[in-house]
């Protein structure tokens, strides 16, 4: 199995080193990895040039794009751009931050979740943080979400959803459209990546309304945005943000911002999303 691997990076000298690191120490290794340095004025690009000399598996691109970090479209364009990159002999395509540390079974485990599962369409493991004297999981969404951070398709299902969407919400869409599409997603609990930069840390200002926007284009209606809205708040003990996020959907709403999934697919979505609500309720 051919397991590739997209890295965006932006400002990431600080980390990028150790994640790399990790990498290159796998088990079972990657047919090819692919960083992108984004518009980076720190030392990224000379940590990444230095991995890229010593190991042939490694190469890199320079792209430039926006210095906001918005979430969503600056690190998709970026993937995009390393994709493109890359020839299609892969069986999985991976899209990594630049800020983890793998264990280094990760990959192998990864092909294992594949190989004993033609259905599967997603893999990964979770994300854990820094916290007090040790590591505690990243609790910012379900058990059974994949995290945006350490996605891994098979080729089948990647080419199925039609890539990342670049915009924000596109690892929630990408999820749904696997499962409309008839794929499986496994999230291994037990397979713990270091995150060393909690989620959002770098996100610019103009993202709190980002989030009510990924919520209108992925066709949720007003019932479950609202639902949504107030639970990823208390989830991130940011009560304000709620108001942020129905902000952000009737703004969405009112420009008429494209839709990032068809009529259909939407139809499916909500249903869905009321069965999981149901679920949860009773």
């Amino acid at each position: 199995m051919d397991i590739y691997i997209v890295i965006p990076a932006h400002n990431e000298a600080a980390y990028i080193a150790k994640t790399l690191q990790s990498l290159v120490t796998q088990s079972f290794l990657p047919k090819k990895l692919m960083l992108v340095n984004d518009h980076s004025s720190d030392d990224t690009e000379k940590i990444i040039a230095s991995f890229s000399k010593e190991y042939d598996f490694i190469d890199y691109i320079n792209t430039s794009s926006s210095e906001e970090h918005l979430p969503g479209s600056k690190v998709i364009n970026a993937f995009n751009k390393g994709l493109e990159k890359l020839d299609t002999n892969y069986d999985v395509i991976c899209k990594f931050d630049a800020d983890l540390i793998f264990p280094n079974n990760y990959l192998e485990s990864i092909k294992t979740m594949f190989v004993n599962n033609p259905e599967l369409g997603m893999a990964g493991g979770v994300c854990s943080i820094p916290h007090q004297n040790g590591w505690k999981i990243e609790s910012l969404t379900n058990k059974d979400h994949l995290r945006g951070a350490l996605k891994a398709y098979s080729k089948t299902c990647f080419k199925k959803i039609g890539g990342l969407k670049n915009v924000m919400g596109w690892d929630t869409v990408d999820e749904l459209l696997a499962k409309y599409h008839h794929f499986q997603i496994e999230v291994d609990q037990n397979l713990e990546v270091k995150h060393l930069r909690p989620t959002g840390e770098t996100y610019h200002a103009k993202a709190k309304y980002k989030q009510g926007e990924a919520f209108y284009s992925m066709r949720y209606g007003w019932s479950i945005t609202a639902i949504a809205s107030l639970k990823l708040a208390l989830k991130k003990k940011k009560p304000r943000l709620f108001t942020d996020y129905l902000k952000g959907y009737f703004l969405a709403k009112s420009n008429q911002i494209p839709f990032m999934v068809s009529s259909e697919e939407g139809k499916w979505i909500r249903a869905y999303r009321w069965k999981k609500i149901k679920e949860k309720l009773f």
